[in-house]
């Protein structure tokens, strides 16, 4: 039977992951999760793409869902959640093109990560924090109508597979290339005991009390170059490989994207918990999902 063998989230885009014993899941991702971005001055987010080093920026939230922040250095910063209702600046987060309303952090939070981020040609780099869950809609063409996402890249929530990491990690030794951890991926949810790439052909998947709908591949860039402790760049690998082997419309694929159903009776944002050890059912299959 498989099983849910990793179970982490990531409260600020492309810094450091936490890893969680159990975890509860909203419509737009696990709860907490990608809820903070930084953004160049016209709202575009800044990730590993632009900054490899902000993976080594620790991130802790506190129970008021304040940040606690420790950059490289060691130096640390408590981050209040800014609300617009106590005067928070309104701003504008761009994803990918996906335009939604947000709010900036207060200043002192500003000023902070641009003394530590150094130099770079981004332009005055915000820190800005996603007030409203149902600010930002899904692609229509994989979402229904109303269903949100946080600050992720699309979807509510990536799931990764041991044994397709199995596999990758065998095609490299092939090339006498290094083996890769699962962190690579920035995976919100790990599964252990299926088949290599039976993922991509999922449709819907029960994990623990709550089902999923599995609509897209993950598509891959950059930043599974990067390594998630040191925030190096460590070679083409696995986008060389993933490219000959597990390229579909035109993306090298590694992951697949899941949105969470609402169970029968359910009305708030709270869906269910996550647990690590909670046993998968892959409830319906298909064709390979698309990639774009």
């Amino acid at each position: 039977m498989p099983l849910l063998t990793g179970l982490h989230r990531y409260p600020v885009k492309s810094m450091y992951r936490q890893d969680l014993a159990h975890a509860v899941v909203e419509p737009w991702g696990l709860r907490g999760d990608r809820r903070w971005m930084l953004a160049r001055p016209g709202g575009l987010a800044v990730t590993q793409r632009d900054l490899p080093e902000l993976a080594r920026y620790r991130i802790e939230l506190a129970d008021d869902d304040a940040l606690l922040v420790t950059s490289p250095e060691g130096d640390e910063l408590r981050i209040p959640v800014p609300r617009a209702q106590d005067g928070a600046i309104p701003a504008e987060g761009d994803v990918w093109g996906n335009r939604f309303a947000a709010v900036e952090a207060e200043a002192k939070a500003q000023l902070w990560f641009a003394e530590r981020l150094g130099p770079h040609e981004l332009g005055e780099v915000r820190l800005l924090c996603l007030e409203d869950p149902l600010a930002r809609r899904i692609d229509p063409a994989f979402g229904a109508p109303g269903e949100t996402v946080s600050m992720a890249d699309g979807y509510p929530l990536l799931a990764t597979t041991t044994a397709s990491l199995a596999a990758l990690n065998a095609w490299l030794a092939e090339a006498e290339r290094p083996a890769l951890p699962t962190e690579r991926f920035r995976p919100n949810l790990v599964i252990d005991g299926t088949e290599p790439w039976e993922e991509e052909g999922w449709r819907r998947v029960r994990v623990g009390e709550l089902t999923f709908r599995a609509v897209k591949l993950c598509g891959r860039c950059i930043v599974t170059t990067t390594d998630q402790e040191s925030g190096e760049r460590l070679g083409q690998e696995p986008l060389r490989t993933l490219n000959k082997r597990r390229r579909f419309d035109k993306k090298a694929v590694f992951g697949v994207n899941l949105i969470p159903d609402r169970p029968d009776l359910v009305t708030g944002p709270a869906l269910g918990t996550l647990r690590v050890g909670d046993q998968v059912t892959v409830l319906a299959r298909g064709e390979r999902l698309p990639a774009a």
